[in-house]
Protein backbone atom coordinates (compact mmCIF):
# COMPACT_ATOMS: atom_id res chain seq x y z
CA UNK A 1 0.00 0.00 0.00
CA UNK A 2 1.40 3.65 -0.52
CA UNK A 3 -0.48 6.75 0.92
CA UNK A 4 -0.89 9.56 -1.66
CA UNK A 5 -1.17 12.76 -0.54
CA UNK A 6 -2.51 15.70 -2.87
CA UNK A 7 -0.08 18.17 -4.41
CA UNK A 8 -0.40 22.30 -4.20
CA UNK A 9 -2.99 22.11 -6.99
CA UNK A 10 -4.57 19.48 -5.40
CA UNK A 11 -4.89 21.65 -2.05
CA UNK A 12 -5.66 24.53 -4.05
CA UNK A 13 -8.61 23.20 -6.01
CA UNK A 14 -10.05 21.79 -2.83
CA UNK A 15 -9.77 24.77 -0.94
CA UNK A 16 -11.23 26.99 -3.78
CA UNK A 17 -14.39 24.60 -4.39
CA UNK A 18 -15.32 24.44 -0.08
CA UNK A 19 -15.02 28.19 0.11
CA UNK A 20 -17.89 28.35 -2.68
CA UNK A 21 -19.43 25.88 -1.14
CA UNK A 22 -19.52 28.23 1.80
CA UNK A 23 -20.52 31.28 -0.29
CA UNK A 24 -24.10 31.44 0.84
CA UNK A 25 -25.66 34.31 2.68
CA UNK A 26 -25.94 33.86 6.56
CA UNK A 27 -29.57 33.99 8.08
CA UNK A 28 -30.04 36.61 9.93
CA UNK A 29 -30.44 36.07 13.55
CA UNK A 30 -30.05 37.31 17.40
CA UNK A 31 -27.24 36.10 19.12
CA UNK A 32 -25.64 36.12 22.72
CA UNK A 33 -22.17 35.68 23.37
CA UNK A 34 -21.60 34.89 26.86
CA UNK A 35 -18.83 34.37 29.72
CA UNK A 36 -16.83 36.02 27.42
CA UNK A 37 -13.71 38.33 27.58
CA UNK A 38 -14.73 41.31 26.01
CA UNK A 39 -12.29 44.20 24.47
CA UNK A 40 -14.85 46.88 23.95
CA UNK A 41 -11.78 49.25 23.39
CA UNK A 42 -14.10 52.43 24.38
CA UNK A 43 -14.94 50.93 28.46
CA UNK A 44 -11.90 48.78 29.05
CA UNK A 45 -11.96 45.26 29.30
CA UNK A 46 -14.92 43.14 31.06
CA UNK A 47 -14.06 39.58 32.13
CA UNK A 48 -17.19 37.24 32.45
CA UNK A 49 -19.69 38.96 30.38
CA UNK A 50 -22.28 39.12 28.13
CA UNK A 51 -22.79 40.77 24.52
CA UNK A 52 -26.28 40.27 23.22
CA UNK A 53 -27.44 40.99 19.64
CA UNK A 54 -30.57 41.79 18.28
CA UNK A 55 -31.51 42.41 14.76
CA UNK A 56 -27.91 43.14 13.74
CA UNK A 57 -27.00 45.47 16.65
CA UNK A 58 -25.65 45.49 20.13
CA UNK A 59 -28.16 46.02 22.85
CA UNK A 60 -26.59 45.26 25.57
CA UNK A 61 -22.84 44.24 27.15
CA UNK A 62 -21.77 43.65 30.67
CA UNK A 63 -21.71 41.26 33.34
CA UNK A 64 -25.19 41.35 34.60
CA UNK A 65 -26.97 41.16 31.32
CA UNK A 66 -30.30 39.24 31.19
CA UNK A 67 -30.17 36.42 28.18
CA UNK A 68 -33.18 36.96 25.88
CA UNK A 69 -35.51 33.72 25.31
CA UNK A 70 -35.22 32.14 21.81
CA UNK A 71 -31.83 33.41 20.66
CA UNK A 72 -28.63 31.66 20.21
CA UNK A 73 -25.97 31.44 22.56
CA UNK A 74 -22.68 30.81 21.93
CA UNK A 75 -20.30 29.77 24.39
CA UNK A 76 -17.44 32.50 24.83
CA UNK A 77 -15.76 30.41 28.14
CA UNK A 78 -12.10 31.07 27.80
CA UNK A 79 -12.51 33.21 24.41
CA UNK A 80 -12.30 36.93 23.97
CA UNK A 81 -14.59 39.22 22.03
CA UNK A 82 -13.52 42.62 20.17
CA UNK A 83 -14.91 44.43 17.27
CA UNK A 84 -14.69 43.19 14.22
CA UNK A 85 -11.20 44.72 12.64
CA UNK A 86 -11.12 47.37 9.91
CA UNK A 87 -8.28 47.13 7.15
CA UNK A 88 -8.10 50.73 6.13
CA UNK A 89 -5.75 50.08 2.99
CA UNK A 90 -6.96 47.15 0.76
CA UNK A 91 -6.50 46.02 -2.92
CA UNK A 92 -9.36 42.91 -2.47
CA UNK A 93 -12.32 42.63 -4.51
CA UNK A 94 -11.42 45.46 -6.91
CA UNK A 95 -12.54 43.89 -10.50
CA UNK A 96 -9.81 43.50 -12.78
CA UNK A 97 -7.07 45.22 -10.09
CA UNK A 98 -6.99 49.03 -11.90
CA UNK A 99 -3.86 50.89 -11.25
CA UNK A 100 -3.70 53.87 -13.93
CA UNK A 101 -1.16 54.20 -15.83
CA UNK A 102 -1.80 56.69 -18.43
CA UNK A 103 -4.30 59.64 -16.78
CA UNK A 104 -3.01 61.51 -14.48
CA UNK A 105 -5.99 62.55 -12.58
CA UNK A 106 -9.22 60.45 -12.43
CA UNK A 107 -11.50 61.32 -9.51
CA UNK A 108 -14.68 61.24 -10.84
CA UNK A 109 -14.12 56.89 -11.92
CA UNK A 110 -15.30 55.04 -9.15
CA UNK A 111 -13.84 51.36 -8.58
CA UNK A 112 -16.81 48.07 -9.44
CA UNK A 113 -16.39 45.62 -6.36
CA UNK A 114 -16.29 42.11 -6.60
CA UNK A 115 -17.79 39.69 -4.71
CA UNK A 116 -16.41 36.51 -6.26
CA UNK A 117 -12.92 37.21 -4.46
CA UNK A 118 -11.60 34.61 -1.79
CA UNK A 119 -9.86 37.22 0.07
CA UNK A 120 -12.95 38.53 1.61
CA UNK A 121 -13.47 35.16 3.21
CA UNK A 122 -9.61 34.94 4.05
CA UNK A 123 -10.14 38.05 5.74
CA UNK A 124 -13.34 36.75 7.76
CA UNK A 125 -11.05 34.43 9.07
CA UNK A 126 -8.53 36.85 10.32
CA UNK A 127 -11.66 38.56 12.23
CA UNK A 128 -11.45 41.52 9.84
CA UNK A 129 -15.16 42.61 8.74
CA UNK A 130 -14.64 46.12 7.22
CA UNK A 131 -12.05 47.31 4.80
CA UNK A 132 -11.49 50.40 2.54
CA UNK A 133 -10.62 48.85 -1.24
CA UNK A 134 -8.54 51.16 -3.35
CA UNK A 135 -6.62 50.49 -6.53
CA UNK A 136 -2.91 51.20 -7.37
CA UNK A 137 -0.69 54.20 -6.84
CA UNK A 138 0.19 54.82 -10.25
CA UNK A 139 -1.42 58.35 -10.85
CA UNK A 140 -1.50 61.58 -8.57
CA UNK A 141 -5.32 61.57 -8.37
CA UNK A 142 -6.81 58.43 -8.76
CA UNK A 143 -10.26 57.33 -8.48
CA UNK A 144 -12.67 57.15 -5.39
CA UNK A 145 -12.44 53.93 -3.56
CA UNK A 146 -15.20 51.90 -1.82
CA UNK A 147 -15.78 50.65 1.77
CA UNK A 148 -17.40 47.08 2.31
CA UNK A 149 -18.36 45.05 4.59
CA UNK A 150 -17.37 41.32 4.06
CA UNK A 151 -21.23 40.01 3.35
CA UNK A 152 -19.21 36.60 1.53
CA UNK A 153 -21.71 35.14 -0.24
CA UNK A 154 -23.93 38.68 -0.68
CA UNK A 155 -24.25 39.95 -4.14
CA UNK A 156 -21.42 43.04 -4.74
CA UNK A 157 -23.82 45.77 -4.38
CA UNK A 158 -24.62 44.31 -0.94
CA UNK A 159 -21.35 44.89 0.38
CA UNK A 160 -21.11 48.40 0.61
CA UNK A 161 -20.31 49.90 3.91
CA UNK A 162 -23.61 52.29 4.08
CA UNK A 163 -23.12 55.57 5.91
CA UNK A 164 -18.81 55.61 4.79
CA UNK A 165 -17.16 58.64 3.70
CA UNK A 166 -16.85 59.23 0.08
CA UNK A 167 -12.84 58.45 -0.33
CA UNK A 168 -11.04 59.42 -3.55
CA UNK A 169 -7.16 58.20 -3.62
CA UNK A 170 -4.37 60.66 -4.16
CA UNK A 171 -0.63 59.42 -4.63
CA UNK A 172 2.93 60.52 -3.78
CA UNK A 173 6.61 59.76 -4.53
CA UNK A 174 8.26 56.94 -7.07
CA UNK A 175 4.74 54.81 -7.88
CA UNK A 176 3.68 58.17 -9.53
CA UNK A 177 7.16 59.71 -10.86
CA UNK A 178 7.29 55.77 -12.31
CA UNK A 179 10.51 56.17 -11.06
CA UNK A 180 11.21 52.73 -11.73
CA UNK A 181 9.87 52.42 -15.16
CA UNK A 182 12.39 50.88 -17.95
CA UNK A 183 10.41 52.28 -20.69
CA UNK A 184 11.98 55.52 -22.61
CA UNK A 185 11.63 58.98 -21.30
CA UNK A 186 9.40 59.68 -24.56
CA UNK A 187 7.14 57.17 -23.54
CA UNK A 188 6.45 57.71 -19.96
CA UNK A 189 3.93 60.09 -19.00
CA UNK A 190 3.41 63.25 -16.63
CA UNK A 191 4.08 64.18 -14.26
CA UNK A 192 7.93 62.79 -14.00
CA UNK A 193 8.94 63.58 -10.44
CA UNK A 194 8.10 64.72 -7.46
CA UNK A 195 7.82 68.79 -8.24
CA UNK A 196 5.88 67.78 -11.32
CA UNK A 197 3.31 66.13 -9.13
CA UNK A 198 3.41 69.15 -6.75
CA UNK A 199 2.32 71.12 -10.43
CA UNK A 200 -0.11 68.67 -11.11
CA UNK A 201 -1.91 69.19 -8.13
CA UNK A 202 -2.05 72.81 -8.62
CA UNK A 203 -3.28 73.15 -11.60
CA UNK A 204 -5.58 70.89 -11.51
CA UNK A 205 -7.77 72.51 -8.29
CA UNK A 206 -6.86 75.53 -9.99
CA UNK A 207 -9.02 74.69 -13.01
CA UNK A 208 -11.49 73.37 -10.45
CA UNK A 209 -11.73 76.72 -8.75
CA UNK A 210 -12.53 78.48 -11.66
CA UNK A 211 -15.58 76.00 -13.01
CA UNK A 212 -17.00 76.03 -9.91
CA UNK A 213 -17.11 79.77 -9.83
CA UNK A 214 -18.61 79.42 -13.07
CA UNK A 215 -21.02 77.73 -12.18
CA UNK A 216 -22.10 79.87 -9.07
CA UNK A 217 -22.17 82.63 -11.41
CA UNK A 218 -24.78 80.71 -13.62
CA UNK A 219 -27.05 80.10 -10.47
CA UNK A 220 -26.80 83.60 -9.13
CA UNK A 221 -28.06 84.91 -12.02
CA UNK A 222 -31.13 83.24 -11.78
CA UNK A 223 -31.58 83.41 -15.82
CA UNK A 224 -32.54 79.98 -16.68
CA UNK A 225 -32.63 80.74 -20.30
CA UNK A 226 -29.21 81.53 -20.05
CA UNK A 227 -26.42 78.48 -20.96
CA UNK A 228 -24.64 76.78 -17.93
CA UNK A 229 -21.31 76.15 -18.04
CA UNK A 230 -20.38 72.86 -19.85
CA UNK A 231 -20.64 70.37 -17.40
CA UNK A 232 -17.49 68.21 -16.42
CA UNK A 233 -17.01 64.95 -14.15
CA UNK A 234 -13.69 65.50 -13.16
CA UNK A 235 -13.79 69.12 -12.19
CA UNK A 236 -17.00 68.69 -10.14
CA UNK A 237 -15.17 65.90 -8.65
CA UNK A 238 -12.28 68.12 -7.74
CA UNK A 239 -14.91 70.82 -6.17
CA UNK A 240 -16.45 67.82 -4.48
CA UNK A 241 -12.66 67.30 -2.87
CA UNK A 242 -12.31 71.06 -2.01
CA UNK A 243 -16.20 71.01 -0.61
CA UNK A 244 -15.41 68.41 1.96
CA UNK A 245 -17.50 65.94 0.27
CA UNK A 246 -14.73 63.10 -0.48
CA UNK A 247 -12.30 62.50 1.68
CA UNK A 248 -8.72 62.04 0.48
CA UNK A 249 -6.53 59.66 1.37
CA UNK A 250 -3.13 59.52 -0.11
CA UNK A 251 -0.63 57.11 -0.55
CA UNK A 252 2.85 58.30 0.67
CA UNK A 253 6.19 58.09 1.97
CA UNK A 254 8.41 61.03 2.31
CA UNK A 255 8.11 64.04 5.11
CA UNK A 256 8.92 66.49 2.69
CA UNK A 257 6.52 65.46 0.51
CA UNK A 258 3.29 64.88 3.17
CA UNK A 259 4.40 68.56 3.68
CA UNK A 260 4.17 69.49 0.06
CA UNK A 261 0.30 68.25 -0.31
CA UNK A 262 -0.43 69.53 3.29
CA UNK A 263 -0.12 72.93 1.85
CA UNK A 264 -1.18 72.76 -1.39
CA UNK A 265 -4.39 71.19 0.44
CA UNK A 266 -4.33 74.14 2.71
CA UNK A 267 -3.76 77.05 -0.22
CA UNK A 268 -7.16 75.04 -2.04
CA UNK A 269 -9.16 75.84 1.38
CA UNK A 270 -9.51 71.53 1.89
CA UNK A 271 -7.87 68.69 4.94
CA UNK A 272 -6.08 65.56 3.78
CA UNK A 273 -8.16 62.96 5.84
CA UNK A 274 -5.37 60.31 6.00
CA UNK A 275 -2.24 59.80 4.76
CA UNK A 276 -1.50 56.05 3.49
CA UNK A 277 1.74 54.09 4.70
CA UNK A 278 3.35 57.74 5.65
CA UNK A 279 6.33 55.57 6.35
CA UNK A 280 8.13 58.68 7.45
CA UNK A 281 4.95 60.10 9.00
CA UNK A 282 7.25 60.38 12.42
CA UNK A 283 9.33 63.40 11.57
CA UNK A 284 6.11 65.44 10.33
CA UNK A 285 3.56 64.25 13.01
CA UNK A 286 3.14 67.39 14.88
CA UNK A 287 2.23 68.89 11.34
CA UNK A 288 -0.32 66.46 10.52
CA UNK A 289 -2.01 66.80 13.87
CA UNK A 290 -2.26 70.45 13.13
CA UNK A 291 -3.20 70.13 10.15
CA UNK A 292 -6.24 67.17 11.25
CA UNK A 293 -4.59 64.29 8.87
CA UNK A 294 -4.62 60.95 10.72
CA UNK A 295 -2.28 58.74 9.42
CA UNK A 296 -2.91 54.69 8.10
CA UNK A 297 1.03 52.75 8.10
CA UNK A 298 2.86 49.27 8.08
CA UNK A 299 3.61 47.80 11.20
CA UNK A 300 6.96 46.73 10.53
CA UNK A 301 7.57 47.34 6.46
CA UNK A 302 10.43 49.18 5.40
CA UNK A 303 13.80 49.35 3.17
CA UNK A 304 12.28 47.93 0.29
CA UNK A 305 12.73 50.95 -2.18
CA UNK A 306 14.63 54.03 -1.70
CA UNK A 307 11.88 56.32 -0.57
CA UNK A 308 11.26 53.63 2.27
CA UNK A 309 14.89 54.00 3.76
CA UNK A 310 13.78 55.53 6.56
CA UNK A 311 10.91 53.97 7.78
CA UNK A 312 11.35 52.91 11.74
CA UNK A 313 8.86 50.36 13.29
CA UNK A 314 8.49 52.99 16.19
CA UNK A 315 6.66 55.45 13.46
CA UNK A 316 2.93 54.09 14.39
CA UNK A 317 3.92 54.63 18.40
CA UNK A 318 5.66 58.38 17.94
CA UNK A 319 2.65 58.99 15.54
CA UNK A 320 -0.08 58.31 18.19
CA UNK A 321 2.30 60.37 20.70
CA UNK A 322 2.03 63.13 18.86
CA UNK A 323 -2.13 63.31 18.67
CA UNK A 324 -2.45 61.88 14.84
CA UNK A 325 -4.99 59.12 15.08
CA UNK A 326 -3.17 55.98 13.51
CA UNK A 327 -4.36 52.82 12.06
CA UNK A 328 -2.26 49.63 10.96
CA UNK A 329 -3.64 48.66 7.32
CA UNK A 330 -2.65 45.23 5.00
CA UNK A 331 -2.51 46.47 1.98
CA UNK A 332 -2.12 42.33 1.36
CA UNK A 333 -4.64 39.78 0.65
CA UNK A 334 -2.02 37.89 2.95
CA UNK A 335 -1.43 40.54 6.30
CA UNK A 336 -4.99 41.06 5.89
CA UNK A 337 -5.77 37.72 7.94
CA UNK A 338 -3.35 38.77 10.51
CA UNK A 339 -3.70 42.22 11.49
CA UNK A 340 -4.20 41.51 14.80
CA UNK A 341 -0.39 40.58 15.47
CA UNK A 342 0.42 43.79 13.01
CA UNK A 343 -1.24 46.05 15.70
CA UNK A 344 0.59 44.30 18.68
CA UNK A 345 3.89 45.49 17.14
CA UNK A 346 2.88 48.52 18.32
CA UNK A 347 3.54 47.47 22.07
CA UNK A 348 6.84 46.28 21.17
CA UNK A 349 8.28 49.32 19.18
CA UNK A 350 7.19 52.13 20.78
CA UNK A 351 5.31 51.36 24.26
CA UNK A 352 2.10 51.55 23.00
CA UNK A 353 -0.74 50.33 25.67
CA UNK A 354 -3.03 47.38 24.93
CA UNK A 355 -6.08 49.46 24.32
CA UNK A 356 -3.90 52.11 21.69
CA UNK A 357 -2.82 49.53 20.00
CA UNK A 358 -6.08 47.86 19.64
CA UNK A 359 -7.85 50.98 17.87
CA UNK A 360 -5.07 50.95 15.29
CA UNK A 361 -7.40 48.06 13.93
CA UNK A 362 -10.68 49.08 15.13
CA UNK A 363 -11.70 52.79 16.22
CA UNK A 364 -8.90 54.88 14.42
CA UNK A 365 -9.40 52.72 11.09
CA UNK A 366 -13.52 53.29 11.73
CA UNK A 367 -12.99 57.10 12.31
CA UNK A 368 -11.04 57.45 8.96
CA UNK A 369 -13.51 55.68 7.05
CA UNK A 370 -16.33 57.79 8.62
CA UNK A 371 -18.03 55.22 10.34
CA UNK A 372 -17.08 55.14 13.85
CA UNK A 373 -20.90 56.09 15.28
CA UNK A 374 -21.53 52.86 13.74
CA UNK A 375 -18.41 50.35 14.38
CA UNK A 376 -15.27 50.39 15.80
CA UNK A 377 -16.14 49.57 19.53
CA UNK A 378 -18.82 47.17 21.07
CA UNK A 379 -21.41 49.71 22.37
CA UNK A 380 -24.88 49.06 23.08
CA UNK A 381 -26.41 50.91 19.64
CA UNK A 382 -23.32 49.79 17.29
CA UNK A 383 -23.62 47.43 14.83
CA UNK A 384 -22.54 44.14 15.62
CA UNK A 385 -19.08 42.83 13.63
CA UNK A 386 -17.35 41.00 16.19
CA UNK A 387 -14.56 38.73 15.82
CA UNK A 388 -14.24 35.67 18.64
CA UNK A 389 -10.81 34.70 19.65
CA UNK A 390 -9.45 31.47 20.81
CA UNK A 391 -7.24 33.49 23.36
CA UNK A 392 -6.59 37.22 23.30
CA UNK A 393 -5.77 38.86 20.11
CA UNK A 394 -2.19 39.41 20.85
CA UNK A 395 -1.11 35.88 21.88
CA UNK A 396 0.91 33.90 18.93
CA UNK A 397 -1.56 31.07 20.13
CA UNK A 398 -4.66 33.52 19.43
CA UNK A 399 -6.75 32.59 16.04
CA UNK A 400 -10.23 33.97 15.11
CA UNK A 401 -13.31 30.92 16.08
CA UNK A 402 -15.43 33.16 14.64
CA UNK A 403 -16.55 36.11 12.67
CA UNK A 404 -19.96 38.11 12.89
CA UNK A 405 -20.73 40.82 10.64
CA UNK A 406 -24.57 42.74 10.99
CA UNK A 407 -25.20 39.86 13.66
CA UNK A 408 -24.50 37.53 11.68
CA UNK A 409 -21.63 34.42 11.49
CA UNK A 410 -20.02 34.40 8.04
CA UNK A 411 -17.52 32.20 9.30
CA UNK A 412 -17.72 30.11 11.77
CA UNK A 413 -14.32 27.79 12.03
CA UNK A 414 -15.78 25.19 13.15
CA UNK A 415 -17.69 24.52 10.20
CA UNK A 416 -14.98 25.92 7.31
CA UNK A 417 -13.26 24.23 5.51
CA UNK A 418 -9.45 24.89 6.54
CA UNK A 419 -6.41 23.95 5.70
CA UNK A 420 -5.40 21.97 8.48
CA UNK A 421 -8.67 20.19 8.64
CA UNK A 422 -7.56 19.72 4.44
CA UNK A 423 -4.14 18.09 5.57
CA UNK A 424 -5.65 16.02 8.36
CA UNK A 425 -8.06 14.41 6.03
CA UNK A 426 -5.34 13.51 3.47
CA UNK A 427 -3.02 12.01 5.75
CA UNK A 428 -5.82 8.70 6.41
CA UNK A 429 -6.15 8.41 2.39
CA UNK A 430 -4.44 5.50 0.95
CA UNK A 431 -5.11 4.09 -2.35
CA UNK A 432 -3.74 1.05 -4.36
CA UNK A 433 -0.94 1.86 -6.89
CA UNK A 434 0.14 -0.55 -9.72
CA UNK A 435 3.51 -1.23 -8.06
CA UNK A 436 1.51 -2.69 -5.34
CA UNK A 437 -0.62 -5.64 -7.56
Amino acid sequence: MTTRRFGRAGFGVAVSAALLALATPAAAQDVVIRNATVLTISDGTIENATVVVRDGKITAVGRDVRVPDGVRVIDGTGRYVMPGIIDAHSHMAIEGGINEGSESVTPEVIIPVRDDDQTIYRALAGGVTSALLLHGSANTIGGQGAVIKMRWGQPADSLHFDGAHRIVKFALGENVTRASSSAPDSLRRFPKSRMGVEQTLRHWFTQAQEYDAAWQAWRERGDRNALPPRRDLRLEALADIMRGDIKVHAHSYRGDEILMLMRVAEDFGFRINTFQHVLEGYKVADEMAEHGAMASTFAESWGYKVEAQDAIPHNMAIMTDRGVVVSVNSDSGERVRRMYQEAAIGMKYGGMSENEALKMITLNPAMQLGVDDMVGTIEVGKQADLAIFSAHPFAPEAHVEMTLVDGKVYFDRTQAMTLRKLIDSTRNITTTTEDDR
